[in-house]
């Protein structure tokens, strides 16, 4: 009995509403009176109790005079119950405040081996695409952990410069002068997008310290994306039409890249 008390009081009942429904279970129906003799209650508080649950739909009520109570049948008291609770539920789910995501944040790492770490654990968790865009040198730093990727099914997209020393035309436009160039500039850049949710992207070499930046923001992941995606328009182009497309706009399109220096 006290068990079952309990697991009324835990669904939300009063004690007295909880000994008044466990009564009505085993007595059948009861007046008022009745019930606050046998439970030794104060006919008040007990004809309150039952007014309060009869308005909720758990006690039914019969039309004679004194007016008598009946519980509900356990299994569609509990169905109302139960409904009761997946209503809360459900508008609790809507309703409560949603807490405030912090927004995505760029870490910076300097040397080589902290960005190597940082970058084989990604890779080693990457479920199914990896994009690439490097130069050669660096591109011997990554092979054993990106074959590794590849051998479990995971797609490599590749951009690499092939190291023979001519500019690919996409870098035609190079903003600023050889005096204004920032440090950061002066290295070869790399970068890796893993599942198009993690980005790094940096420079290393030319007697500058190798940089990286992180993030999972997705503005950059859409910017790198996109530049990807052109890099590989660009290359089709030229693949299909490239005298033509020399002729018109000059050796890595200097006629359209002048415009805009």
């Amino acid at each position: 009995m006290d068990q079952l008390l309990q697991h009324l009081r835990s669904l939300g009942f009063t004690e007295m509403e909880s000994k008044i429904m466990v009564h009505l279970s085993k007595e059948g129906a009861s007046s008022g009176y009745e019930v606050s003799k046998r439970l030794g209650a104060s006919r008040s508080n007990v004809y309150a109790v039952l007014q309060r649950l009869h308005a909720r739909g758990i006690l039914c009520c019969s039309d004679s005079e004194p007016a008598k109570y009946t519980m509900l049948p356990a299994d569609e008291f509990t169905l109302i119950i139960s409904n009761h609770v997946q209503e809360s539920l459900g508008y609790v789910e809507q309703a409560m405040p949603k807490q405030k995501t912090s927004s995505p944040e760029f870490a910076t790492l300097q040397g080589d081996r902290p960005i190597m770490e940082i970058l084989a654990k990604e890779i080693a968790t990457a479920e199914y695409e990896i994009i690439i865009d490097l130069c050669s040198e660096e591109a011997s730093l990554f092979h054993d952990v990106l074959k590794d990727a590849e051998e479990r099914g995971v797609r490599l997209l590749w951009s690499c410069d092939a190291g023979n020393g001519e500019n690919n035309p996409f870098f035609g436009w190079h903003p600023f002068t050889d005096q204004e160039t920032p440090s950061l500039f002066k290295g070869r850049t790399f970068s890796f997008i893993i599942d198009r949710k993690w980005s790094l992207l940096g420079s290393r070499g030319n007697e500058t310290d190798t940089i990286g930046l992180v993030t999972e923001h997705p503005v950059m992941i859409r910017l790198l994306l996109g530049y990807f995606a052109q890099e590989l328009i660009m290359y089709e182009l030229e693949q299909d039409l490239g005298p033509e497309i020399q002729s018109r706009y000059g050796p890595h399109y200097e006629q359209i890249w002048n415009k805009y220096r």
